[in-house]
């Protein structure tokens, strides 16, 4: 996990919806960045629902939720679509992010692992979650920011 206050490694990828999204744009707002392991899998699934049902909270807070998979566009807009996800979702497939992140340990990894950061205003790491409990983690978060 990186280390809290240091600096969030900047990207830019796609999201599910084919725009192409840079960290460095989102200067002064607070971003959850949460990876997930596979799109429409049950624990992606129950997290990314979690997210869902607490938009409006997070958005009321200025924070900006961002998932991240190794998912392709296609992969994630289904996942997106089937379940009204409102935020995007990251198509991390050069896997540069997760390798950024430590949410994968070589290139050769097939998933990413269930991680979370809290990024602040000033593009610095807040909060590195390593554990995250997929029913409850959206509600934590929020009910700390």
């Amino acid at each position: 996990m990186l280390e809290v206050g240091s600096e969030a490694p900047d990207f830019l990828v796609n999201d599910h919806n084919g725009n192409r999204v840079t960290l460095k744009d989102l200067r002064g707002k607070k971003i959850i960045l949460w990876f997930y392991p596979k799109a429409d899998t049950p624990g992606c699934t129950m997290e990314g629902k979690g997210f869902r049902d607490d938009y409006a909270k997070f958005q009321e807070k200025g924070t900006v939720i961002l998932g991240v998979s190794l998912d392709n566009e296609a992969e994630n807009k289904a996942f997106a679509e089937k379940f009204d996800f409102p935020y995007p979702l990251l198509c991390d497939v050069g896997r540069e992010i997760a390798m950024a992140y430590h949410a994968i340990q070589s290139k050769d990894d097939a998933y990413a692992s269930r991680i979370s950061y809290v990024i602040g205003e000033d593009g610095k790491i807040q909060e590195a979650i390593e554990k995250v409990d997929t029913a409850s983690h959206s509600k934590d978060l929020c009910s700390r920011l």
